[in-house]
């Protein structure tokens, strides 16, 4: 609490410095979530496992900016990332502990700068990629269970590289040549190397243009050199797009990803191939927001395949009980279920789990 007061404070000096200086802004949000777990698994042997669980679980984001004048600007995101004893906490959700004991640490989560021009812009840092809307990232991450947003949740929402963006015919071109792994190897270790300086990079493009009514954004992920996955250190690459539909007061967006990696792990016999896809269909209207993801991945890496197979479903409903010009309090049920299998040629297991939410979010 008194990291909290402290920051506070400091951000209130800041905004009230000489006229010389750059005026900070300080915006954010404090939640309270009560979360439902209802979870059911099944391993090859058949043997069923329930577990049930209510989480109390807190959340507090501070978001400073700064305009600097000529386009120029800083952005930020300050919260939790793991508790006092170095648990992570996912999504910034910490959960409240035996007798109330533990600190929520406060931590510079994103950063980044930039320049805003007449047609394009620019920035470099710690950017926010936006993978709560957009699973390209959580099939190129996490393809064999890409649903339940696990880039947002597990990789705190971010990348550090540089982002340029410009218009571009009909339509906006942006591209992200970002750092996935910084790691110290040697070329001739066994799952080192082979990679610019033994480091992970990777190249995010994405280009959204109006089609009559309709919205399309192509994309790809291209992996550059080679980085860390479940597999080893190899070059896995993804692309899709998403179609914008408008029907009304609401939104409908079509998402459809393939990701695929045919590889060898550096200076071993290791070969990773494997390639999955994701579709994902989805609605705004009003108050309401509700998507459905399902994902199937084959791995094909060794003598005997596995498959994998996802169904995620979202629901949920925003209740705005005050609303002014300085910041909002609501209600948010929500409602999470995904049910993931996997087959091999020894037999299936399969492991689903519930999730029944309220929000309580105030921003400011």
């Amino acid at each position: 609490m008194k990291r909290i007061l402290s920051l506070a404070a400091m951000f209130a000096v800041l905004s009230y410095v000489s006229p010389a200086s750059a005026e900070v802004k300080l915006s954010g949000d404090a939640a309270i979530r009560l979360r439902g777990e209802f979870k059911e698994t099944k391993p090859v042997s058949g043997f069923k496992d329930q577990e049930d669980d209510l989480k109390f679980q807190y959340r507090v984001r501070l978001k400073p900016s700064a305009d600097l004048g000529s386009g120029y600007y800083f952005k930020g995101l300050i919260q939790s990332e793991e508790s006092a004893g170095g648990t992570a906490v996912p999504g910034g959700w910490a959960d409240v502990g035996t007798n109330n004991v533990g600190a929520y640490n406060l931590e510079v989560s994103n950063f980044y700068f930039g320049r805003n021009l007449e047609g394009s812009h620019y920035a470099l840092g710690r950017l926010p990629l936006g993978s709560f809307n957009n699973p390209i990232f959580d099939l190129l991450l996490y393809p064999t269970r890409p649903v339940d947003t696990p880039v947002n949740t597990n990789n705190f929402d971010r990348l550090f590289g540089f982002q340029y963006g410009a218009k571009l015919g009909d339509g906006e071109l942006n591209a992200v040549l970002g750092v996935l792994d910084n790691t110290i190897g040697d070329n001739k270790v066994a799952a080192n190397g082979d990679g610019l300086f033994n480091d992970g990079y990777g190249l995010y493009l994405d280009y959204k243009f109006a089609a009559g009514d309709l919205t399309l954004e192509p994309q790809a992920f291209v992996t550059l050199t080679n980085f860390a996955t479940t597999w080893g250190r190899v070059t896995p690459n993804t692309f899709g797009g998403i179609i914008g539909i408008p029907a009304g007061k609401s939104k409908i967006a079509l998402s459809g990803f393939y990701t695929l990696t045919k590889d060898t792990v550096p200076n071993t016999t290791t070969n990773v191939d494997y390639s999955g896809y994701l579709f994902r269909a989805k609605t705004e209207s009003g108050p309401v927001t509700a998507w459905i993801d399902y994902n199937q991945t084959k791995d094909k890496s060794t003598a005997s395949a596995i498959d994998y197979d996802n169904l995620f479903i979202w629901a949920s409903y925003n209740v705005k009980l005050h609303e002014s010009s300085t910041g909002t309090f609501s209600l948010t049920p929500t409602l999470r279920y995904r049910a993931s299998g996997k087959n091999t040629n020894t037999g299936n297991s399969t492991d689903k789990q519930l999730r029944t939410e309220l929000y309580a979010t105030v921003t400011f």
